[in-house]
């Protein structure tokens, strides 16, 4: 049990290491939102279609069609995520954004309530109010003339409850492989930005940043996220991927010298401490083998 341990430690904690820099990414590429949507979409489709069809082979094809129409389902709500993803990181601080994306889990655990008939907890509803208060914080810095924007931040809301959304149906079918969905959805959000707006021109520097970002980052760190639970309990997962928003945003710091602003800053904390310190009692209250 403890090699298992070691194992899922080390791969989630890869997983989140190789999705730091995406945001960093996004921020170095020059050209539009919809560009980056487009080829970040179709590139990791490609990068995640091509290893199942390497690793499954001649399974690879039933693995498709058995996501079925939810796995479809799946596929939007998360490049809705993508989509506002994306367009939050164009409009506010990267802080923000992964501050406010943190908080997927909560809209989790209250969609399984409603969509699952799971129970929520007193301490569940407990981090609930935290988090909410915190990203309230966040947003009043932005109001405030602050570096955020009030519309950024209602995008990386949209992203948490799409993600959260994703969680849950995966959940819901579990015992359906959903990595194919996850490829379909890069399609979709290449659909999507094509049709908002034409890709434009790419320049040396933005095609190296979007194949870094499309064929590495995006595939090989959800793919790392995807199997390491299976190794960890579900609340010391959560805690490990906690890290993304520590790390990104202090990268962003030193890379291009972003200020979040201290609302930003003081609602993170709260936001991150109420989930971290959820996530932790979670973790204690497990049973030892």
């Amino acid at each position: 049990m403890q090699d298992d341990r070691r194992k899922g430690l080390l791969i989630t904690v890869s997983g989140v290491l190789v999705i730091t820099p995406d945001s960093l990414l996004v921020r170095l590429i020059s050209v539009d939102e919809w560009t980056i949507l487009f080829w970040r979409g179709l590139l990791s489709s490609i990068a995640i279609f091509v290893v199942l069809a390497i690793v499954q082979r001649s399974r690879f094809l039933p693995g498709l069609l058995a996501i079925g129409r939810m796995g479809l389902g799946l596929a939007v709500m998360f490049s809705i995520g993508t989509v506002f993803f994306i367009l939050s990181l164009e409009m506010t601080t990267v802080a923000n954004t992964l501050f406010i994306v943190s908080t997927a889990p909560v809209f989790a655990a209250i969609m399984a309530m409603v969509f699952l008939r799971e129970t929520v907890s007193r301490r569940t509803w407990l981090t609930i109010a935290c988090t909410m208060i915190g990203v309230l914080i966040i947003a009043s810095g932005s109001v405030g003339g602050g570096p955020g924007s009030l519309l950024g931040d209602l995008a990386a809301l949209v992203t948490a409850v799409s993600v959260a959304g994703t969680f849950t149906v995966a959940r819901r079918f579990r015992h359906v492989s959903m990595v194919p969905a996850m490829g379909l959805s890069g399609l979709v959000t290449a659909l999507i930005a094509a049709t908002v707006s034409p890709p434009m021109a790419l320049s040396q520097s933005d095609a190296v940043y979007l194949a870094a970002m499309g064929l590495v980052v995006i595939p090989l760190s959800f793919s790392l996220m995807t199997i390491g639970p299976r190794y960890l309990p579900a609340p010391e997962v959560s805690l490990i991927l906690l890290l993304e928003a520590v790390l990104a945003p202090l990268l962003i710091w030193l890379v291009l010298h972003e200020y979040p602003g201290n609302a930003s800053l003081l609602g993170g904390a709260i936001v991150l401490g109420a989930l971290f310190i959820a996530n932790l009692a979670s973790f204690r209250e497990r049973p030892r083998l």
